[in-house]
C-alpha cells in the first residue's frame, strides 16, 4: 500500500508538470499574437511554476531508491592521523548532526567512543525524518582535512582522514532472520573520562554476528537494556545492508572505501590552510565557505551528487 501511494504521488506530480507546461505554452502563444504585456507577465509566472514542478520531479527522481524515505544511521570513524584525526571525526559528527537539525530531522545519539586525548574514535547517531537516508547516503566515504594542527606546538600543517558510513534504519515489519546462536553477546563496563562518569556496572553491550563478522558495540546509555536494544536495532540494519550489497552485481564502492581510510579513497577535501576550500572530488562542486559547510551547509554538495552533476568550474559561494 505504501509503494502504491508513492507511485500515485509521482504520477500526480507528472500530471501537474504537464498541465503547467501546456498552460505556459498556450499563454506564451497568446501573448505573442496579442502583443499584450499583461499576458506576457502571466506567461512568465506560469513558466516559473513549471520550473518549480520540474525541480520537484528532479527531487523525486534522485530520491527514488527503496529506502530513500527511511530514517538513517550515520557512523563516523577516525582514520589516519592520530589525535588530529579523532578531532576531525568529532568535527564531522557535529557537521552531520547540524545538517540533520537544519533539515528538521530528529537526532538521537547512538554510541560514542571518545578519543584518548581529544575528539572521538568513533560515533553514531540516528537521523529520523523523511528522506534522511536518501540525502545522507551521499556522504558515505572518506573525508580529508588539511589545517594547521592545534595539537602541534610548532603549528605545522597536518592532513587527517575520517570515514563516514550511512545505513537505512530498517522498519520492524521487515523480517531479518538472525539466529541467536549466530550472535555472541558480551557485556562490559563502559569507558569514560574517570570520576563520576565511569559506569560501575557492566552496562556496555557488544554484539558479534559470527557468520559475517559484523560487530556492534553500544555504551552510550547507562542502562544495559537500552544499550542492548540499540545494538540489536543497528545490527539488524547492518545485516540488511550487508545482504543488499551481496545482491548487487557491482561491488559496493563505499564498502571498499571503508577498508582504506587514506588519501586514495576520499570523496571530499576540506582545506583550512594555506587557503580555505571545500571540494567534492566526485562532482567538482567547491566553496571557500568552510565554516558554513562545517556548520551543516551541505545541500549544494549532496544535491549535486544525487543529481549526477559534475562541473569542475562550479562554485557555491554566491
Amino acid at each position: 500500500m505504501k509503494e502504491k501511494a508513492q507511485l500515485e504521488t509521482r504520477v500526480a506530480g507528472f500530471d501537474r508538470a504537464w498541465c503547467a507546461l501546456e498552460d505556459a505554452r498556450a499563454l506564451h502563444e497568446l501573448a505573442e499574437e496579442a502583443r499584450d504585456d499583461a499576458t506576457l507577465v502571466e506567461a512568465a509566472q506560469h513558466a516559473a511554476e513549471l520550473e518549480r514542478h520540474v525541480e520537484t520531479l528532479e527531487f523525486e527522481r534522485m530520491l527514488a531508491g527503496p529506502h530513500d524515505r527511511a530514517n538513517a544511521i550515520v557512523e563516523v570513524k577516525s582514520g589516519a592521523g592520530g589525535t588530529e584525526a579523532m578531532d576531525w571525526a568529532a568535527m564531522l559528527y557535529r557537521m552531520y548532526t547540524r545538517y540533520s537539525e537544519r533539515k528538521g530531522w530528529d537526532v538521537e545519539p547512538a554510541d560514542l567512543v571518545a578519543g584518548e586525548e581529544a575528539g572521538i574514535s568513533s560515533a553514531s547517531f540516528f537521523a529520523r525524518g523523511e528522506y534522511a537516508y536518501g540525502f545522507l547516503k551521499a556522504e558515505r566515504g572518506v573525508h580529508r582535512l588539511v589545517r594547521m594542527s592545534p595539537f602541534d606546538a610548532a603549528a605545522r600543517r597536518q592532513t587527517s582522514f575520517a570515514a563516514v558510513d550511512v545505513m537505512p534504519e530498517i522498519d520492524d515489519d521487515i523480517v531479518i532472520d538472525v539466529k541467536e546462536a549466530d550472535v555472541r553477546i558480551d557485556t562490559y563496563r563502559s569507558s569514560g573520562a574517570g570520576g563520576q562518569k565511569v559506569n560501575k556496572t557492566d552496562s556496555a553491550v557488544r554484539l558479534t554476528h559470527l557468520p559475517t563478522g559484523i560487530v556492534v558495540a553500544m555504551q552510550n546509555e547507562r542502562s544495559q537494556q537500552k544499550n542492548r536494544s540499540m545494538a540489536w536495532k543497528i545490527l539488524r540494519s547492518r545485516l540488511y545492508d550487508y545482504e543488499e550489497k551481496k545482491r548487487q552485481v557491482v561491488l559496493d564502492a563505499q564498502e571498499a572505501a571503508k577498508k582504506d581510510i587514506n588519501f586514495g579513497s576520499q570523496i571530499r577535501s576540506y582545506v583550512m590552510a594555506p587557503y580555505r576550500l571545500v571540494k567534492d572530488l566526485r562532482t567538482g562542486i567547491e566553496t571557500g565557505k568552510v565554516d558554513d559547510v562545517l556548520d551543516g551547509d551541505l545541500d549544494p554538495f549532496i544535491e549535486a551528487f544525487l543529481l549526477g552533476v559534475r562541473r569542475t568550474d562550479r562554485v557555491v559561494d554566491d
